[in-house]
């Protein structure tokens, strides 16, 4: 039997390969023309000219740094590939409202779609509906478990249950043992997961405490809440950065920043930062970036060439950001990569 340490060894050389192979992928995508210049390579312009490639990239983002980021992935993407890309994103969370906007993107008849997958019982009949119209989809950032039931080629993102456990156990080995995990949209599947997983990394008692996440005086409020009627937790897990904004001054306002081992999900300026400073044991990153940048490679490579990662997934996260490396990251989220 191999020991977890081993198991996690071989984990990490598959997506090193994994990773490698999608490096690959993107430089064969992008280096035609100088392979061309040397004699090594042709300028095939496959199934279809890229400059007629038209990508829906339809999420259930909404005006928020993290998603910005994301953005940012798809515009560089979209230059990169030479396509043409339609990004999509809601107001506020609103399965409705992302459900039309799965419509519309369909009846373009695009050539290739980028979906996310929040609320399976919800959307998972709509994206099934491009894939039999034979229009081909990556899931991404939300919907590990369903890409394959949706018929997608594949899944860029975290595993959110597997990411869960990873932070609590970060947490334990800071001897946190009772904790709240704080979350904005109960009921959103990768957020839940979150939590689970979180639970039994910790190996610990934890409570979920739901929030109202598109209002941050509410979160805020919550939060305080909880810290009053849980006085013997030593730990706290927030699940995005802008409520864990709100977390710090909650815990600052309570007196209880020096009690209560803080960490959260996703990257902001103010959470590197919080970080930085030692406010924050820890950041989760899940490389948001890749996100939005592999899923238009990916699909420009299949609907030009009919190339893609067969039955397997990309995973971006996840990484951690801790005092150690969270100057270098500030650096780059300056560049709106991170």
């Amino acid at each position: 039997m191999k020991s977890v340490d081993q198991g996690r060894e071989i984990v990490k050389a598959s997506k090193l390969i994994l990773l490698f192979a999608v490096a690959s992928l993107v430089l064969a995508g992008c280096g035609g023309d100088q392979e061309s210049q040397q004699g090594g390579g042709t300028n095939a312009e496959g199934l279809i000219a890229r400059e007629d490639i038209n990508i829906q990239f339809v999420t259930h983002a909404t005006p928020d740094p993290f998603w910005t980021v994301v953005q940012n992935g798809v515009s560089k993407a979209e230059e990169d590939m030479g396509v043409d890309v339609n990004y999509r994103e809601l107001s506020s969370f609103d399965v409705v409202e992302l459900q039309r906007n799965i419509e519309s993107a369909i009846a373009a008849d695009p050539d290739g779609m980028a979906v996310s997958i929040p609320d399976p019982q919800a959307l998972n009949d709509a994206i099934r509906q491009a894939t039999e119209k034979g229009i081909p989809v990556i899931v991404l950032n939300a919907g590990e478990n369903d890409w394959r039931d949706v018929g997608a080629l594949t899944y860029v993102g975290q595993t959110e249950f597997d990411a869960g456990v990873a932070a609590g156990e970060r947490m334990a080995q800071a001897d946190v043992q009772n904790a709240i995990c704080i979350n904005h949209q109960q009921g959103q599947v990768a957020l839940d997961q979150r939590c689970e997983g979180f639970t039994k990394g910790l190996g610990g008692n934890v409570k979920q405490v739901a929030v109202d996440g598109s209002d941050p005086t509410s979160a805020r409020n919550g939060i305080q809440t909880a810290l009053r009627q849980n006085q013997d937790i030593d730990g706290m897990l927030t699940l995005n950065p802008g409520v864990a904004d709100q977390a710090l001054r909650a815990l600052k306002e309570s007196g209880r920043s020096d009690q209560i081992t803080f960490a959260t999900f996703d990257l902001s300026p103010s959470v590197l930062e919080a970080v930085r400073d030692g406010k924050m044991l820890f950041a989760t990153d899940q490389q948001q970036y890749l996100q939005g940048y592999l899923p238009v490679v990916l699909l420009t490579n299949y609907i030009q060439y009919g190339v893609t990662p067969v039955n397997t997934e990309i995973p971006t996260g996840p990484a951690f950001i801790t005092k150690d490396n969270a100057e270098q990251v500030i650096t780059l989220a300056e560049e709106g990569v991170r």
